[in-house]
């Protein structure tokens, strides 16, 4: 099968259709036309194999997780998806493994209402690389340099789910079949907060999503913001198959670094915490407040009111 005729067999004739796209695949380039006053929030992430994922990772979750974990980007910004290029590079031409692997990239696209207007294919070690591009109002996207001193800090979900999950897949780790099957699920079916992104706009002063564990990620935001924070990590959400298959010590080790859970960490002023519970009730995306911005530029960890350093448990995960 020619290039060409991959293209059309496995991802041109089921790209969703939306009323933007003036011109999708099969050009030179794609047209598409922007909504009146709005920004357009642009993000590109490449997972290649034996790097971010490894070979024997089901194909459709790989389809799911590649265009998810680029859907979390847009989420931190409160964007809305739009449209996304896709460039594949294939050690050869396995329809099986296409298949799969389509089914699961529209999968997401569709739920996401997210357009693939184009991309290339190509021969070589496996990698794929995805460009999505959403919008936003102006002047409202979500940066990571908004935080100030005495704004909250809030997490989406549950931590540290994915990379038990992954240690699960490895073998490294055991847990009961249920919540084995949520702690994988939770790694190759990450949920971009898309919505909440979208419902933070006008309350968060700052957003991030968390894709290499907490401690690091709130360090970008930190250093970007020019301020400090204190986490109390009794007050991390922790999933009850992570509480149920590892000891308390392990599982806030999971949820501080483990990485990869696609969920958005925030702060939001005193002013807007009652319209957050509102704002993000609506969205059905749980939450919860985990510490509060201050001064200098450390981050301080907090257990039982005292000094906190989590155990190493020696992760072995992609990031």
């Amino acid at each position: 099968m020619k290039e060409f005729q991959l293209i059309e067999h496995f991802f041109a004739k089921q790209a969703l259709s939306r009323r933007d796209v003036e011109l999708g695949i099969g050009d030179d380039c794609a047209l598409v036309t922007p909504a009146v006053n709005k920004s357009i929030a642009i993000s590109c992430d490449t997972l290649v194999e034996n790097v971010h994922f490894y070979p024997d990772i089901p194909p459709k979750a790989l389809g799911y997780k590649s265009l998810a974990v680029n859907l979390s980007d847009l989420a931190s910004m409160g964007a809305e998806p739009a449209w996304m290029t896709l460039a594949l590079t294939l050690p050869e031409v396995d329809e099986q493994w296409l298949t799969s692997y389509s089914a699961g990239l529209f999968e997401a696209a569709e739920y996401y209402n997210i357009a693939l207007v184009g991309g290339d294919t190509t021969r070589g070690p496996r990698s794929i690389t995805i460009t999505v591009n959403g919008q936003v109002q102006a002047g409202t996207g979500l940066t990571r340099s908004g935080a100030r001193i005495g704004d909250w800090i809030y997490v989406t979900g549950t931590l540290g789910d994915s990379a038990l999950g992954l240690d699960l897949i490895r073998g490294n780790r055991t847990s009961s079949p249920e919540d084995a099957d949520f702690l994988i699920n939770r790694h190759y079916y990450p949920t971009p907060r898309v919505l909440a992104g979208q419902a933070l706009r006008t309350l968060a002063s700052s957003a991030i999503d968390l894709s290499d564990g907490l401690l690091s990620d709130i360090q970008h935001l930190l250093k970007q913001s020019g301020i400090g924070a204190t986490i109390d990590v009794d007050l991390l959400p922790l999933s009850a198959s992570l509480k149920n298959s590892v000891t308390e010590e392990e599982a806030l080790s999971y949820a501080l670094t483990g990485g990869e859970d696609y969920e958005l960490l925030f702060s939001v002023p005193e002013a807007q915490k009652g319209a957050l519970e509102i704002a993000l009730a609506n969205t059905g995306v749980s939450f919860a407040q985990i510490g509060q911005i201050s001064t200098g530029d450390k981050l301080k960890l907090l257990r039982d009111g005292q000094a906190y350093t989590p155990i190493n448990i020696g992760f072995e995960h992609f990031s």
